[in-house]
């Protein structure tokens, strides 16, 4: 073997040293990131924003892969932990879901009724108010004779929704007091008292209205303030005095 044939070997035995340690350092990067991260587990995480109270489904989420270490104990895994459920706070996209994040849907407790009444399409509701949701219910009713004022009250406080349904044509009759031409059936959890309440409005008074409590809000309106008219508002009046 010749000078040139022994440089050439050397090199060969060079490139293939230099091969093996340049294997034997990825093997070990890609142990070292492997042994970090460790095994991967299923989480969630939301496409959209969802607010309070409104129903979780897969078309709000996506499936993802994380580290099993890095992922908090709460993080739900199974899609059957949030189906059927909602949003117990206003969520985030790209949030991941956790257990405090949902909620299971109101059901009825002892001695409460379920009563569906249909609500002015856009006044009453205007795509707000969800199951879930806790609202006051506002009634407009006209004076009897021309003596007796038109009254707005709230006939019912912090009543809680079970479900919204679909936008329909109002049943109208020839007795019918109502104005406008689509509502929404929205179906209440209310005791009794509150129940006649709400059916009685909704058969005689001129419109009925929904106002959303905020989530946490625990306090009602005082008595004073739930019959309204204007000849008795004393800041109408003051308002439209002189100075």
């Amino acid at each position: 073997m010749n000078s040139r044939q022994r440089r050439g070997a050397v090199l060969l035995v060079v490139s293939v040293v230099c091969a093996v340690a340049a294997f034997a350092g990825v093997v070990a990067v890609v142990s070292d990131a492997r042994s970090q991260v460790g095994k991967k587990t299923t989480a969630y995480e939301l496409t959209t924003d969802v607010p309070a109270y409104t129903p979780l489904d897969s078309s709000k989420v996506r499936r993802i892969d994380v580290p099993e270490r890095w992922l908090p104990a709460t993080a739900l895994s199974d899609p059957g932990s949030f189906q059927g459920k909602i949003a117990a706070v206003p969520l985030k996209k790209g949030s991941l879901l956790q257990s405090g994040m949902v909620a299971a849907k109101p059901s009825l407790r002892p001695g409460q009724m379920e009563i569906a009444i249909m609500i002015d399409a856009e006044t009453g509701v205007a795509g707000k108010i969800t199951p879930g949701a806790r609202v006051n219910i506002f009634a407009t009713f006209a004076g009897r004779t021309d003596s007796q004022p038109d009254t707005s009250k709230i006939i019912v406080t912090d009543a809680q929704v079970l479900d919204v349904g679909e936008i329909r044509a109002f049943d109208k009759d020839v007795n019918s007091q109502r104005q406008s031409e689509q509502g929404v059936p929205i179906t209440f959890a209310l005791d009794a008292a509150d129940a006649q309440r709400v059916a009685y409005a909704e058969s005689f008074a001129e419109h009925v209205r929904l106002a959303l409590v905020a989530p946490g809000d625990t306090s009602a309106p005082p008595q004073s303030d739930r019959s309204y008219t204007l000849s008795g508002d004393n800041g109408a009046s003051s308002a439209g005095s002189p100075q």
